[in-house]
């Protein structure tokens, strides 16, 4: 077999098999007699001395700096109650989906800070900084976090307005007579 390595390979079935070799070889050099095999290390929470988790949330361009602790379920964003600060029902549910998706409704209170951008990206800057809080208050809610879509920044930004345009794409009128 080791002559087979050593040959040059001309042929793509061949190609196929010495690298399936080279596949089940590797291992072997790296195992020892001594080696254990160890469990994954198990994620700790991130808990201040006043009993908060913090995570910063991004998005558009909306930055939000979140704690959450252990509560009533009281939302405040820069100093107003969530239902005052988000008139739209749709911001506020967006804002609440960490909670439903982990089944934590009414278990934590949020403190949050957000600038930059408008009503939706803050919306969504909030969502993404307790979503990441929650993981540092409790790491085995990632999982349905992580399946829900909410751990990931949504990278989505407007797009430049271009020279010659109105818009990003939207040309001038055009009349042909």
């Amino acid at each position: 077999m080791a002559d087979k390595k050593d040959e040059k390979i001309t042929d793509l079935k061949d190609i196929g098999s010495a690298v399936a070799e080279t596949k089940v070889d590797a291992p072997a050099a790296d195992k020892t007699e001594d080696a254990e095999v160890t469990a994954p290390v198990k994620k700790e929470p991130k808990i201040d001395k006043l009993g908060r988790s913090y995570a910063t949330g991004r998005r558009k361009d909306a930055v939000a700096r979140v704690w959450i602790k252990a509560g009533s379920g009281k939302v405040t964003v820069n100093g107003r109650d969530q239902a005052d600060y988000f008139t739209r029902t749709t911001h506020r549910l967006i804002l609440n989906q960490p909670f439903l998706v982990t089944d934590r409704v009414g278990q934590f209170d949020v403190i949050c800070t957000v600038k930059g951008g408008g009503l939706s990206g803050h919306a969504g800057a909030v969502r993404h900084g307790i979503s990441r809080a929650l993981e540092n208050f409790e790491p085995t809610l990632r999982p349905p976090l992580k399946k829900a879509g909410m751990m990931t920044r949504d990278d989505r930004i407007v797009e430049r307005k271009k020279v010659g345009k109105h818009k990003a794409r939207r040309t001038k009128q055009w009349a042909k007579r």
